[in-house]
């Protein structure tokens, strides 16, 4: 059934040991570092109740209603129900939050589709990702992704140095495995479980690898410790960062000191052809919700943007049209490829309907790598004002205050405080700290930017520029079976099947 907020509070309090600032958590729901999350996330649990919320959150099947973030995506209404979903909470909350489930649960989809391959080791591991898959829409946990190893020398296998840079398994049991080494995980100190897997590598000839592992981890299970990076909130008021003290989402290092993980957890073990499908297909699914933000931080961008330029009139001048014009475009060029990737969706091996793979991962592309140069263009429009304006206590200031009233008053329409906001909203989502690991998490946090375009040149169907060329140039039909040219969608598709 699905959860209430406060039934999302309680389930933290599990007695997790968490790091942050040099002092352990003793309650992570108050603490002033997770509390805004916390609360987001618990605000999109009580959604899934209200009647004004509930019919877009939740869907109803034998009498009980489960989340859609969480519902396997059978047809092309299923994608457009979770699209619905998404927007409704960006609007409620009022900004972007990336980390809290939808997106992160596709991940466990994708190995979903890989039930033949984690047969070839051992059958129980297909049963496994079949409950799972169908608990988290049961139970309606806090599922979030672990993926990134802190690594070490990469020039060095993790076996020729300390063995714990990757997370490999260190003893089996009656009960299950244990495990350690450390993953980076964002939200985990206030998730309730982790889909935690290998990262990036290169097996070579090593078939049964103790570091190609695959499980759900529980977030409270004894031994962990979760050692965070110092957050936004608190840095500067509410009012001059709006968006640092209400949507940080906190990473941490996730250090795994011999976990035991019970044998039902465990979604593949010592199966290197497991772990590479995994990584090949991780984000056939998540891509589509993690990309869907940035069309919301397009739009922060684009209103932010727009709304400095009308104040004083430069909307009206053919140079700033163009700009806002090309922020235009950069949204509408991911809106578009995602709303072709539902469309031109793809039945996947088990049965799902996967989003367009070439249209999907293209789009993930544009989304990521145009980001930095979109949030300059943003910062040209706003001016230099955003990096340059007093605080909101200057403002209020009986002296200060009386000359910044002066200067930042523009008509009737903006007075000095509505200017004030929008600079300070301006700054902190295109200047501040945190705008900066804003734009760091979108380069990195779906993989970094060479496996986006290798997940191009995978999905990509390289067969149909090659046809059109082999018959306009008059090319004979052994050229097409030639050369090294990559494979087509068709080709990897049948693959993976």
């Amino acid at each position: 059934m699905i959860r209430t907020g406060e039934q999302y509070r309680q389930s933290l309090r599990d007695g997790r040991e968490i790091y942050i600032d040099g002092e352990r958590v003793a309650d992570v729901t108050r603490h002033a570092a997770f509390k805004p999350l916390v609360d987001v996330r618990a605000r999109i649990y009580d959604m899934a109740h209200e009647a004004a919320t509930r019919d877009v959150m939740t869907y109803e099947e034998g009498g009980e209603r489960f989340a859609i973030g969480g519902r396997l995506p059978l047809a092309q209404e299923d994608w457009w129900d979770k699209r619905r979903a998404i927007d409704a909470v960006l609007d409620d909350v009022g900004g972007v939050v990336t980390r809290v489930g939808d997106e992160t649960v596709g991940e466990m989809w994708s190995l979903y589709d890989g039930q033949d391959v984690l047969n070839e080791v051992d059958p129980q591991f297909s049963a496994n990702i079949r409950n799972h898959v169908h608990k988290v829409v049961r139970a309606d946990p806090f599922h979030v992704s672990a993926n990134t190893d802190p690594k070490g020398d990469r020039s060095k296998r993790p076996q020729d140095q300390d063995p714990d840079m990757l997370l490999h398994v260190v003893k089996e049991t009656d009960r299950g495995i244990i495990v350690r080494g450390a993953k980076y995980e964002t939200a985990a100190a206030y998730a309730n479980q982790a889909f935690t897997k290998p990262t990036i590598a290169n097996w070579g000839d090593d078939k049964l690898s103790d570091y190609a592992v695959g499980f759900i981890c529980e977030l409270g299970s004894p031994g962990l410790k979760m050692i965070c990076r110092s957050g936004f909130t608190g840095r500067g008021s509410v009012e001059d960062y709006p968006l640092a003290n209400r949507f940080d989402e906190v990473d941490c290092l996730v250090v795994f000191d011999d976990v035991l993980i019970p044998w039902e957890n465990v979604l593949f073990y010592r199966h290197t052809r497991a772990a590479t499908f995994i990584r090949a297909t991780l984000h056939r699914y998540s891509a589509m919700a993690f990309v869907y933000r940035l069309v919301k931080y397009a739009d922060m961008m684009i209103g932010t943007a727009l709304f400095n330029v009308r104040q004083t009139g430069l909307d009206k001048q053919q140079a700033v049209q163009e700009k806002l014009a090309t922020l235009a475009c950069y949204r509408e060029g991911i809106n578009a490829h995602l709303t072709s990737a539902i469309v031109m969706g793809q039945e996947s091996p088990s049965g799902l309907l996967m989003p367009n793979q070439s249209l999907l991962m293209s789009g993930r592309v544009l989304a990521c790598s145009q980001l930095p140069a979109m949030m300059h263009l943003a910062r040209e429009l706003c001016g230099g004002q955003i990096c340059v304006t007093p605080d909101a206590a200057s403002f209020r200031h009986p002296v200060a205050g009386k000359w910044l009233e002066k200067f930042y008053s523009v008509n009737e329409d903006w007075i000095a405080e509505d200017r004030r906001k929008l600079l300070a909203y301006g700054r902190d989502l295109l200047n501040s700290d945190y705008a900066g690991h804003r734009l760091t998490f979108h380069l990195f946090a779906q993989s970094p930017p060479f496996a986006h375009l290798a997940a191009v040149y995978r999905n990509f169907d390289w067969d149909g520029p090659l046809d059109f060329v082999r018959k306009s140039a008059g090319l004979s039909d052994r050229v097409m079976g030639t050369g090294k040219a990559p494979p087509s969608a068709k080709k990897i598709a049948s693959a993976a099947e």
